[in-house]
């Protein structure tokens, strides 16, 4: 797991956003247990608060469940939920680009024309 110390985004919130992503594309499977909180803490050299901040955040979502004892596993994911999940993924990440665009000067249409020439490329660059 690769934490950025400089960045703006929260040490808890990064670490929620790659198990989120790990969970979505299917790399951590429904019944999969994430790392203990004191592992994990341990591990990255961070606060088990920190850590439990971001499992709680997972669960707030109903990505994961706390078991007693156990620790955390991964909920089963209906089609619909991941569906939603990657919507909201890409709204923000076009919302992001709309005001990158906007700070460039890019018109509407230009971001629309370079949108379209991303999504004719090949997937594998």
């Amino acid at each position: 797991m690769k934490l950025l110390q400089n960045s703006d985004i929260p040490i808890y919130q990064q670490i929620a956003d790659q198990f989120r992503n790990d969970i979505l594309s299917g790399r951590l499977a429904q019944g999969d247990y994430l790392p203990s909180i004191r592992g994990l803490a341990k591990e990255l050299r961070i606060s088990v608060i920190t850590t439990m901040k971001a499992y709680e955040l997972l669960e707030t979502e109903g990505l994961v469940t706390a078991v007693q004892g156990k620790g955390f596993y991964v909920n089963a994911q209906n089609e619909e939920m991941l569906k939603e999940q990657h919507l909201r993924k890409v709204e923000e990440c076009l919302a992001g680009a709309i005001q990158a665009a906007r700070i460039a000067g890019l018109s509407g249409q230009e971001l629309t024309d370079m949108l379209s020439a991303l999504l004719a490329m090949p997937d594998d660059l």
